[in-house]
């Protein structure tokens, strides 16, 4: 590909602005308005980058998100950035360009020696040839001969990048002439219309192809377009790539500021319209792959906006009438060029174009670079072969959008099928070309009044249809970025992946970051050609977002750190810290661990251990305090949970579970019936969101806004929890009342005209009381308190304490005493499960096979067999002999304040019918051996509840 810069052409480009950059080390020059391609192209640079499994030399072929092989890394002012389409990229001074996935440069790859083996390495080998040698001998060369960039691990990405969330009323998509003629009409009917452009400026093909449109130069239609945006308040985004469509209706798009941090859009237009165009086909013969093989509509576009002239002595394979200008326009820019046309009736050939017809192009061969053309078995000199195959409609998001495709056998295209997304789509992308009724489907989409625009001279897109030949000898390639060639289709086809996901999948076809823009049509006619079938038949894989790369800096924004998962804080966080209390994060809350300086698993049994002597207070607030009421609200409860509710009386408490609908433990709290119609959830810190959304599932279903709201209040109120044998005389020399309030209920009164709810719930096995303020009293109450529990000798614990009170009680913490399979009945919970006639989520689950096995891990109580401290949490037990193979696992563990010594629990198969068996524990290599005993070892008649 002999480029050059033509002197007169290049309207996107500022001569007067020299930009310097190099690549692959090399100085290269280009000018302010080019992209990385245009300037290298320019510069008569060939080989741009290697392919990925032969490392074959590759260069530009494409234009825009459908370049496969122009793909760099990117360093400018200390800033890597990896993996950069060059089609995309504008050109900045300074810039250090690598091409990717080469072991030296593109030029000079030693690893193309691996071309040499193709005939060993054919579609599919690694399933076989690394599963049958043994994968764990290949994997570390294979891991580090993968991917294309390479990441900058030293760099991280600003936090910079803003989520933005609009809802426009109509939302365009591509702004060539479908896309403007559909948002002038909306605009001009009174919408609030936002137009996305992924490029620079706004045009699409007529920026280079021009054009007049009801007879003045197309720039005044645009012109008119946007006044008609701005006086409607729309907004117009360039340089915007929308990449993704999802559920309800919500569009995402990536807007790239040069004077500014970047913008993720998160849109939800009231109507959609799709003007994405088309992509240009590539022609399929032996050697396509070679540098100097192109796009026409690409050459055209580099030519006409940037001056670059794609060759000296050029090729143009075509059959159909779109190419011809693109002929005339490189002819006159004073390079040599030939039609290759495989029609036999066919236009004239523009003048000084010499004309081939009813010639099909066979090869191009040439060592690292074009250098000859083969057609009709006769070669003809050249450094250049372009490509004009016809077009491929952008439906990427039309898919995405749930919407389905038909196959459009006049336009040889699948098109959208009409009516199956809430995406109108429109021009090219619905395989309408011409220019004049690509206008006139934008104008009617937005239901504009009036003729619709008309262009004064339409041109010409006729293209007879083209299929890849799978008969040609040679190597033709289809996918030029993962090197997949239309043999690999026909191995795919003979070892039985016919279905066009698993053709993606053996051969990697379409896997690349063009997404299969150029390949996955021909993937698709070769596959149905080889099969027998049609088009329709073989169907289509499945467009996924993104359309194109975007960086997960931008999709994560500002969503880093503490801002990504920000840490909730407690009202009473400053008394904690007064007291010396040390935090880490529980349940997505900053809560006190312990409180003083020295060795924290000492200081947690210190505070645990005067909790079981007197009295400890710690801070509950983060349990969920989540009220249903209505009078269905318990019925709700009933439905959602596993332990009835609905014959719990006023001013009582019960503990329960939810389940998932799989019979799984999602979460166990604890209810309280203030009222006939009103409860109170006490859910756990770290699910309340998601307990709150089961409830909200099934109120929305089956209960309706009529029969029971869902409030949410955690935040409302701060909750500090006494605990202890001196609990009651606590509460007393505080001057709060006690209400003679009996295990599990609950009581709401008030304390210097402050509303108080004071229920009677443990979570330690000894007497307890959860009071619950309103949070702004919340730092009065607790000086209080802490007042009267020092004068009783008791003292402030944090959550280690709590933690293991409550595992020597036997009490479960969801999450870490429950794994992603515990069901109710594996902690002991059988009653529900055995008498409940009524439905409640999971219930089904509960008696399939699965459920029913008698091997079930469940929940059991460990002590060591030996005097070496308490077993480790997480260590597996295993059988006595033989294979080792876990037969369950330790869960919580620690010394037992009350009982003395050390307690575990763990999760273990058949495990409430082995107790007093000694097992095996092995822990990192180390076996020690502990006795399965009752889950709950502190109290088990439960006489301290009452104490």
């Amino acid at each position: 590909m002999s480029g050059w810069r033509h002197p007169d052409l290049g309207q996107a480009v500022d001569r007067s602005r020299i930009l310097r950059f190099s690549f692959d080390g090399a100085a290269v020059e280009g000018f302010a308005g080019d992209t990385l391609a245009s300037a290298l192209l320019a510069s008569g640079t060939r080989i741009l980058g290697r392919s990925f499994k032969y490392h074959r030399p590759r260069g530009l072929m494409a234009m825009g998100a459908a370049e496969p092989n122009a793909v760099f890394d990117v360093t400018l002012d200390g800033r890597t950035i990896p993996n950069q389409r060059a089609t995309l990229t504008p050109l900045l001074d300074g810039m250090q360009v690598r091409s990717v996935n080469t072991a030296g440069s593109a030029g000079r790859d030693p690893l193309g020696a691996l071309d040499l083996l193709h005939h060993f390495l054919p579609a599919g080998f690694y399933y076989k040839t690394f599963m049958a040698m043994g994968w764990m001998r290949w994997e570390p060369m294979i891991r580090r001969m993968a991917g294309l960039g390479r990441v900058n691990a030293n760099w991280h990405p600003p936090a910079d990048v803003e989520t933005m969330n609009a809802a426009p009323q109509v939302l365009v998509i591509g702004a060539g002439p479908a896309g403007l003629a559909a948002a002038k009409a909306a605009a001009e009917s009174g919408s609030r219309v936002w137009l996305i452009e992924e490029t620079c400026a706004l045009g699409g093909t007529l920026r280079w192809r021009g054009g007049q449109i009801d007879g003045a130069d197309w720039t005044v239609f645009r012109d008119a377009t946007l006044a008609a945006i701005e006086a409607a308040g729309g907004r117009v985004l360039t340089d915007t790539t929308l990449w993704g469509a999802f559920d309800h209706g919500l569009f995402t798009a990536w807007q790239r500021r040069s004077d500014a941090p970047d913008i993720h859009w998160r849109l939800r237009p009231s109507r959609t319209i799709l003007a994405a165009g088309a992509i240009e086909r590539p022609m399929w013969f032996s050697g396509n792959d070679l540098p100097g093989v192109m796009g026409a509509e690409a050459a055209l576009h580099h030519l006409v906006l940037h001056g670059a002239v794609a060759g000296r002595r050029i090729i143009l394979a075509t059959a159909g009438d779109g190419a011809y200008p693109v002929a005339g326009a490189l002819c006159a820019a004073g390079a040599e060029v030939t039609i290759a046309d495989a029609r036999h009736v066919t236009p004239d050939a523009p003048e000084g174009v010499h004309l081939l017809r009813g010639t099909r192009i066979e090869a191009a061969t040439g060592h690292g670079a074009v250098r000859r053309a083969v057609l009709d078995h006769k070669a003809l000199d050249a450094d250049t072969v372009l490509m004009a195959g016809g077009w491929t409609p952008s439906v990427q998001l039309h898919c995405q959008a749930g919407g389905k495709l038909d196959w459009d056998e006049t336009r040889d295209a699948l098109v959208p099928r009409p009516g199956t997304s809430a995406v109108t789509t429109v021009g090219a992308a619905n395989a309408r070309y011409g220019l004049s009724e690509a206008l006139a489907e934008g104008h009617a989409a937005s239901g504009g009044s009036g003729p619709a625009p008309r262009p004064t001279v339409e041109t010409g897109w006729s293209y007879a249809p083209l299929r890849p030949d799978c008969t040609l000898k040679g190597r033709v390639w289809i996918d030029m970025q993962n090197d997949v060639t239309l043999k690999d289709v026909a191995v795919a086809a003979r070892e039985g992946y016919t279905s066009v996901e698993h053709l993606k999948r053996f051969t990697t076809l379409g896997m690349a970051t063009d997404q299969g823009r150029t390949s996955n049509f021909a993937g698709l006619s070769a596959m149905a050609a080889l099969t027998g079938r049609t088009i329709p038949e073989t169907g289509t894989t499945t467009f996924r977002p993104p359309v194109q790369p975007v960086p997960l800096a931008v999709i994560g924004g500002r969503r880093r750190g503490a801002l990504f998962n920000p840490p909730r804080r407690l009202m009473l966080e400053g008394a904690h810290k007064a007291a010396g209390a040390r935090f880490r994060e529980y349940g997505g809350w900053l809560r006190p661990a312990v409180y003083g300086a020295g060795d924290e698993a000492a200081l947690a049994l210190e505070e645990a251990q005067v909790a079981r002597a007197t009295a400890g207070l710690y801070d509950a607030s983060p349990l969920g305090k989540i009220e249903i009421l209505g009078p269905r609200a318990a019925e709700l409860l009933d439905f959602t949970g596993y332990v009835r509710m609905s014959t719990l009386t006023q001013g009582r408490a019960r503990y329960g579970l939810m389940l998932s609908e799989t019979g799984i433990v999602y979460d166990d709290g604890v209810v309280l019936r203030l009222a006939d119609d009103h409860f109170v959830l006490s859910a756990s810190s770290s699910h309340v969101a998601g307990v709150i959304q089961k409830l909200e599932d099934a109120r929305q279903d089956r209960f309706g806004s009529d029969g029971v709201v869902i409030i949410d209040r955690t935040a409302y109120w701060s909750t500090l929890s006494l605990t202890g044998p001196a609990a009651r005389s606590v509460l007393n020399r505080a001057g709060l009342p006690d209400h003679g309030l009996p295990h599990m209920s609950v009581a709401e009164t008030e304390s210097d005209c402050v509303p108080l709810r004071i229920a009677r719930i443990s979570f330690t096995g000894d007497r307890s009381y959860e009071i619950s303020v309103p949070a702004q009293q919340a730092a009065a109450f607790e000086a209080r308190l802490v007042h009267a529990l020092e004068a009783e000798g008791g003292r402030r614990i944090g959550l280690e304490a709590v933690m293991l009170l409550r595992a020597e009680k036997g009490y479960i913490l969801v999450g870490k005493d429950t794994d992603g399979v515990t069901m109710p009945h594996d902690l002991g919970w059988t009653a529900p499960r055995e008498r409940r006639t009524d439905e409640f989520v999971g219930k089904r689950s509960l008696f399939t096979a699965e459920a029913g096995r008698s091997d079930r891990r469940q929940l059991v109580g460990l002590v060591a067999e030996d005097d070496r401290g308490a077993l480790p949490t997480g260590a597996h037990v295993v059988a006595p002999a033989g294979m080792r193979r876990s037969q369950g696992f330790v869960t919580s563990s620690g010394p037992a304040p009350g009982a003395g010594g050390s307690h575990a629990l763990a999760m273990i198969e058949g495990g409430l019918s082995r107790m007093g068996e000694v097992i095996r524990i092995f822990h990192l290599g180390d076996i020690r051996h502990a006795r399965i005993a009752p889950a709950c070892l502190f109290d088990p008649v439960g006489g301290r509840l009452d104490g």
